[in-house]
């Protein structure tokens, strides 16, 4: 039976319009996407089973049709031009987080000096998704339906050419500014760094007052990088300021003794049940491409929550 509607037939179009200074992607051929954040963030949309339809914006984003891309906390917005004289108008929501479960995950990275220098000096570690995961604040979405997609062409497949160059952009966006992620999820470059400052500047140093005495002795003159008569303390100093002076033939047989006692059992390093699929090239298209590591990922950390829930062996 024919349509009685007055949607438009995608026969009336032709091929999509030349642009001039749009926003080509500097990937020309094969994979899109350098940084571990902006293929992680194409190999989550695979995994959405959207691989096929993802492919279909790939020659869009090369050839320069998206004419804007903005990020804003929430939504990306972007302008495409397809075969119309007038350019698509592009929109993908992702929640944003609101200020308190920030201020969460700002004190988790103001407490690690490796994920405040790190982000300090403009990189984005590949632990802090464990992070935010642990925080309770998925860095990447977990189902489709938390991507609103909205694209005002007459193409009614999801994500149409236009939503899948705006997607392929976008990582590409990610790759040359990692900090557009996370302002997507609600926090800016500029709020988060001056955030993480804040915090570690305030960082107490655990030390009595006058541990700066100590210091002074032992140094041959105070401390002036601290600025305003207090002691900058690091290391050691944090536990050796405190303990009374001893003569050295008194601290002899314990020398090699540790000044407070250690705990039982010596720390461990936790890694993530994913951490084998970091190390390995992604896989081949024939085999599932890269929304295959993303499944298997997804597979080995329900494994690893079931492994920490069974009991000990040797109490079975």
């Amino acid at each position: 039976m024919t349509p009685s509607d007055d949607r438009p037939r995608f026969a009336e179009f032709g091929p999509p319009r030349r642009v001039e200074g749009g926003l080509r992607a500097r990937s020309t051929r094969g994979a899109i996407g350098r940084s571990w954040w902006s293929r992680r963030f194409l190999e989550v949309l695979e995994s959405f089973a959207l691989g096929t339809r993802l492919t279909r914006g790939k020659a869009y984003a090369r050839r320069g049709q998206v004419l804007r891309l903005d990020v804003a906390p929430g939504l990306v917005t972007a302008s495409v031009q397809g075969s119309r004289p007038k350019p698509y108008p592009v929109r993908i929501g992702l929640a944003a987080y609101p200020d308190e479960v920030w201020q969460r995950i700002e004190a988790e990275l103001a407490g690690q000096a490796f994920f405040s220098a790190r982000l300090l000096a403009g990189d984005l570690p590949a632990e802090l998704e464990e992070l935010f995961d642990a925080a309770g604040a998925p860095l990447f979405p977990a189902d489709v339906a938390e991507l609103a997609q909205r694209c005002g062409c007459p193409d009614f497949a999801v994500p149409c050419k236009h939503l899948a160059a705006s997607f392929y952009l976008l990582a590409e966006a990610f790759d040359a500014d990692p900090f557009q992620l996370l302002h997507w999820r609600g926090r800016s470059r500029a709020e988060l760094l001056d955030r993480l400052r804040t915090l570690r500047g305030a960082a107490p140093t655990d030390v009595p007052a006058d541990a700066s005495t100590d210091r002074t002795a032992a140094t041959g003159g105070p401390d002036d990088r601290s600025g305003a008569g207090e002691p900058s303390v690091a290391g050691a100093a944090r536990v050796l300021g405190g303990l009374p002076p001893a003569p050295l033939a008194d601290a002899v047989d314990r020398f090699w003794l540790p000044p407070v006692p250690l705990p039982d059992r010596p720390p461990t390093l936790a890694t993530g049940a994913e951490l084998l699929l970091r190390q390995l090239a992604p896989p081949g298209a024939a085999i599932g491409g890269p929304g295959l590591v993303e499944r298997l990922r997804r597979a080995y950390r329900e494994f690893g929550r079931g492994s920490a829930t069974d009991p000990d062996p040797a109490e079975r």
